[in-house]
């Protein structure tokens, strides 16, 4: 470990670490640009210049690699002349628009002109000017504002996967493009936003909509995909104008998808803000004493018949509200899996992504089963990525062929070539056995239908044989699509003794042994199978379970209370609320406890406060925060014949998977530019 003085204070660092990140050890804050942790090293700004002894000219502190004995110099008067010579440069051709650049108040550019350049400029020639590129629906580009740090570039080849940009010509000619006038097609695009230290690309949806300091800010979690992405809801008034990502390197590390990010435009859009009841085939507005009162004549006229589907989005406040509200009435059928998907909540390693999102680094055999992790949770496959760059990563995948962002092996469509690996007749089988830490990633696709049970039970047997799960590593990952699953699975949401199950619920229901089925926030279900049966609706948007409803129970967005989430590791994350609901919704669990007590059984709990108290009672792993405890293994699934079926994505849109990006005219956008071809186009829109 080379040690060197970095401003007469001696430090020590990792072999390669550069001068710059040796500065930081030391606690000396280096101006930049083009560098980024996350980058590879360019070069470009040279922002970052310092003296260091016996050399002639100053020297880029992020391309210079720190050695023994080097002598660091951050503050003389050559490194300040250098950083301001090239400050100097920098804005020569910049443009004076800071009053309108939605970067104002959070530039980069600003601050280090400030901090380090000079209060006069020496060239009174013309500024350049390049023309704007259009880059689709999410990224608005100002491109004469560009400094050439080729942040962007690097993130799109090096992290999203995808060479849509690249930097074109030479010296004052030279421009970032997207080379064909093409939408930058990557689920992650947003973040170029993030990383360009200029208003050269902001956030089109956004634009001249607010300045930073007008908005409040809170911190929260996503509830786009399974993933808990760590995120910051930015709100002026009442309304959610911007979601923007926080660091969580176990988690997102510092990047969100761009589902995440845009979004919350839904968050205002088709809201259910009162109660309604049905009545002559019609819903009309009601007061919220009615619309209980009719709710909980209907659920006590139902009592152990009465059914419950819990929908993706849902916090655990309300989905243990509701356990005990259906456990006061003695119905058993409920049920958080509404795709079907056949999970084995009694262990609990069963469902988990056991090896953690940050484990995949260390994973050096990979074999995804059922499951496009580029569609179900662009970040994570973005960590895949990083993981086939650092290199000696075997991948395969079994289920539908489709386009990664890393090259992998596709070994069969479904059913019959895992029952080949899990066999051990399969090549990729010694593959697996002979990986120091290998992994098995089954996303939902593998999981829903009748076969699913056996599936489960066959990737089970695969990871015993293949010595997936070892005394100190767990490679059986379970990769779920919704932000619930984990946290219903936790709480026991799944049926009873003789209860039923989705699928089971909506059978009953068409042929009217069920008479009552409470829906909270489920609007991926089949509502034409609900037949006659009486349907509560409790949601925050206008979707398909408000459309076949006979109550409507308005309840608050996931930015609009406070609740637990557990993400697909089994990490328990608190989401914070940034807005109130709108009109007359109210908090999830509030609307459970209100409705209990019109039925005479009010749910022991009146605050928050015990509302958590009785999570970690159902399961202590809530009294746990941000951290992803590992689960239990032990015999799961159900050994029996898989069937023949090819396995199937559960995601056909990334764009559109739940009520809020429904509603959302940008994601609406992106489907028209990305999903039905028209990615190409010669005007900037």
């Amino acid at each position: 470990m080379p040690k060197l003085k970095v401003d007469d204070v001696e430090v020590e660092v990792p072999a390669g670490f550069t001068v710059l990140q040796a500065c930081e050890v030391a606690g000396v804050e280096i101006p930049r640009f083009c560098y980024h942790d996350r980058l590879s090293i360019a070069g470009n700004c040279r922002m970052c210049l310092v003296e260091m002894e016996k050399s002639p000219k100053p020297i880029a502190s992020c391309a210079m690699p720190a050695a023994d004995n080097m002598v660091i110099k951050t503050n003389t008067p050559m490194a300040k002349k250098a950083r301001q010579g090239v400050m100097e440069f920098l804005l020569i051709n910049h443009p004076l628009d800071c009053p309108i650049c939605d970067q104002g108040g959070e530039c980069d550019l600003q601050d280090q002109a400030v901090a380090y350049g000079m209060d006069h400029s020496r060239y009174k020639e013309n500024k350049r000017a390049v023309k704007d590129k259009y880059m689709g629906p999410l990224v608005k580009t100002i491109m004469t504002r560009c400094i050439h740090c080729t942040r962007c570039v690097r993130f799109a080849t090096e992290v999203a996967g995808v060479e849509d940009l690249g930097l074109l010509y030479r010296g004052e000619n030279a421009q970032i493009t997207t080379y064909l006038e093409k939408a930058f097609a990557s689920e992650l695009s947003g973040n170029v936003i993030d990383l360009c230290p200029v208003g050269a690309l902001t956030s089109k949806p956004y634009a001249f909509t607010a300045r930073p300091w007008e908005l409040r800010k809170t911190e929260s979690v996503d509830v786009s995909d399974a993933l808990g992405s760590n995120i910051r809801i930015d709100v002026r008034g009442n309304e959610v104008l911007r979601v923007l990502p926080r660091l969580n390197e176990d988690v997102n590390e510092e990047w969100i998808s761009d589902k995440a990010r845009f979004a919350c435009d839904g968050l205002k859009r088709q809201r259910l803000d009162r109660p309604y009841v049905r009545k002559n085939g019609k819903l009309q507005p009601a007061s919220w004493d009615e619309a209980l009162t009719v709710a909980a004549e209907k659920l006590k006229a139902a009592g152990s018949k009465a059914a419950a589907i819990v929908g993706d989005l849902c916090d655990a406040e309300s989905m243990v509200a509701l356990k005990d509200l259906m456990a006061g009435l003695g119905a058993t059928s409920i049920d958080c899996r509404q795709d079907g998907a056949k999970l084995d909540a009694s262990v609990r390693g069963a469902y988990l992504f056991n090896a953690g999102i940050a484990g995949i680094e260390q994973a050096d055999a990979i074999l995804l089963i059922g499951t496009n992790p580029r569609a179900e949770a662009p970040v994570l496959s973005a960590r895949l990525r990083k993981r086939f760059l650092a290199g000696s990563l075997k991948i395969a995948a079994i289920g539908p062929k489709v386009e990664m962002t890393f090259p992998m092996e596709n070994l069969g469509a479904g059913a019959p070539t895992l029952a080949e690996v899990a066999e051990g007749r399969h090549a990729f089988f010694e593959t697996l056995k002979g990986a120091k830490k290998p992994m098995l990633i089954i996303g939902q696709g593998a999981l829903r239908g009748a076969n699913g049970a056996a599936v489960l039970a066959a990737v089970r047997s695969l990871a015993e044989k293949a010595g997936v799960v070892k005394e100190d590593w767990n490679g059986f990952c379970v990769l779920h699509t919704a932000a619930a699953r984990v946290g219903g699975l936790d709480l026991g949401l799944v049926p009873g003794a003789g209860g039923r199950d989705v699928a089971g619920i909506l059978d009953g229901a068409g042929r009217g042994e069920v008479p009552v089925v409470y829906l909270l926030g489920s609007d991926e279900i089949d509502t034409s199978k609900l037949g006659s049966a009486f349907v509560i609706y409790q949601g925050h948007h206008g979707d398909a379970g408000a459309n076949r409803a006979d109550v409507i129970l308005p309840g608050a967005a996931y930015t609009e209370k406070n609740g637990t989430y557990v993400n697909t590791e089994g990490r328990v994350q608190l989401g914070r609320l940034a807005a109130f609901p709108p009109g007359e919704a109210r908090e999830d669990w509030k609307i459970l406890r209100a409705l209990s007590e019109k039925l005479g059984q009010p749910l022991p709990y009146d605050n928050l406060g015990q509302v958590r108290r009785r999570l970690v009672a159902v399961n202590p792993v809530f009294g746990t925060l941000e951290e992803a405890k590992p689960g239990a293994w032990g015999a799961f699934g159900q050994a029996g014949a898989m069937g023949s079926e090819p396995f199937a994505s559960p995601i056909s849109n990334f764009y559109m998977t739940d009520p809020i990006s429904r509603a959302s005219p940008t994601m609406a956008e992106c489907t028209s530019v990305f999903l039905n071809g028209q990615a190409r186009t010669g005007t900037h829109g």
